[in-house]
């Protein structure tokens, strides 16, 4: 993801409202203890996800790829105490890492975590969600969306990370290049949508559901 200046994203960084304390020990620990650390959704992106979540006015939130918890928490900010976000992760150190974390946070209560493989995680849910977001293993990225999308209300928002994969998307070689493309060129031709690809971070892809 070093295809941005450095100086601006550090720019960005600096003038970005500021995360909170256990979000900052969150994403210490997490370049500690996890691995991949990077893949730790980081400051401006998980803002703006918030931020996504209040312009939507979401109550009920659907994510997949949990990974230390730091998304959930962030976009659990944005609902009201009585609203929900569901997020889905298979690996176990994952999910014991952001169980602690969600303990600790006053946002915790409004998250559930569903073990095991998302697909099948999302086969027990019922809609509508007002928000979504994918950021898991990027072979299934087709897959997650076409579930996802008909528990998405009218209107609600999907977002997508790393849909630009560090600029491999312009010159697909491996499997993660090649369904990322291809993801984004279904989501482009989808009549059902309308969407926008961001150059944040490693690229979100923000989908309206028509």
């Amino acid at each position: 993801m070093d295809f941005i200046d450095e100086k601006i994203e550090k720019y960005a960084y600096q003038h970005t409202s500021e995360e909170g304390e256990l979000l900052k020990r969150l994403e210490e620990e997490t370049y500690e203890k996890l691995e991949i650390p990077h893949m730790t959704t980081g400051r401006v992106e998980a803002r703006f996800l918030k931020l996504l979540a209040r312009l939507v006015g979401a109550r009920r939130i659907l994510e997949i790829g949990t990974f230390g918890g730091y998304s959930a928490l962030s976009m659990a900010e944005a609902l009201p105490q009585e609203g929900t976000l569901v997020t889905c992760e298979l690996d176990p150190v994952a999910i014991a890492f952001a169980r602690k974390y969600f303990s600790e946070s006053s946002h915790g209560k409004k998250i559930t975590l569903l073990e095991g493989p998302a697909l099948e995680s999302i086969k027990t849910l019922t809609g509508p969600f007002d928000m979504a977001f994918i950021d898991a293993d990027k072979e299934n990225y087709s897959n997650y969306y076409e579930a996802i999308l008909p528990l998405i209300r009218q209107g609600g928002l999907i977002a997508v990370d790393n849909v630009l994969w560090s600029g491999r998307v312009l010159d697909p070689k491996d499997d993660s290049d090649k369904a990322i493309h291809q993801f984004n060129e279904r989501v482009m031709q989808d009549q059902r949508v309308e969407s926008v690809l961001l150059t944040v971070r490693d690229g979100l892809n923000c989908i309206i559901k028509n």
